[in-house]
């Protein structure tokens, strides 16, 4: 119980410096980006404790065909709806940037497109369990398509940006963000955003799957 309580207090201090030290923390002067590279620590964090919540997910998802468990399928579906949250915030922080640095908020470049076609992969899995009525159906279709959800994300994010040009640092040629200006400052605050969004992430899941069961009572 210790433990848990701990893991809750580290994401709050996480979360907050994250949002007072990316404000206010000496980032590099770069052309075109300046003092929009700030984003780095909500844009791609949020990504990560995306992709953190769907690999989640997917293994409950994988339990679930071996197990039948219910609770293994609850899990599998309250982890998406935690993810989408954060890959909304994701899509949104990233058409902000979009739009200092490239002029617009949605251009022709395969992640965003990916991302994009991923998102709305996983909303479908949305769509699939409110349309079937009986729980067993439910719960078995959603668990395999779950893991097709899985594979176009990896497939559309991770894969096929790297085949082809690409705005994003470190796809298409472009080298990634590490390599020539996440200073030391900005590593800092980055990797503690990293663990603090994924903390965050895990604890609105245990509230929604605590309300879900309560739900059933």
């Amino acid at each position: 119980m210790k433990l848990h309580i701990a893991f809750k207090i580290l994401a709050i201090l996480l979360v907050f410096f994250t949002l007072s030290a990316g404000l206010l923390v000496d980032v590099p002067a770069l052309n075109i980006l300046n003092e929009t590279i700030r984003n780095l620590f909500f844009h791609v964090t949020s990504w990560f404790a995306m992709v953190f919540l769907f690999i989640a997910s997917f293994t409950y998802s994988i339990r679930y065909l071996r197990t039948g468990s219910p609770a293994d399928d609850l899990r599998a579906r309250v982890f998406v709806e935690t993810g989408m949250i954060f890959g909304a915030a994701g899509l949104v922080t990233g058409m902000l940037w979009a739009n200092f640095t490239w002029g617009s908020y949605w251009v022709p470049d395969p992640k965003l497109n990916g991302a994009a076609i991923a998102l709305l992969a996983y909303l479908a899995y949305g769509v699939l369990r409110n349309s079937l009525q009986d729980s067993i159906q439910r719960a078995k279709v959603s668990a395999v398509y779950n893991v097709f959800a899985f594979v176009m994300m990896v497939l559309f994010i991770f894969i096929l940006p790297r085949m082809t040009d690409s705005l994003h640092p470190g796809n298409g040629g472009n080298p990634a963000f590490s390599s020539y200006d996440l200073d030391d400052n900005m590593r800092l605050v980055f990797y503690p955003a990293i663990i603090g969004w994924i903390l965050l992430g895990l604890w609105m899941t245990e509230i929604r799957i605590r309300i879900a069961n309560l739900k059933k009572t």
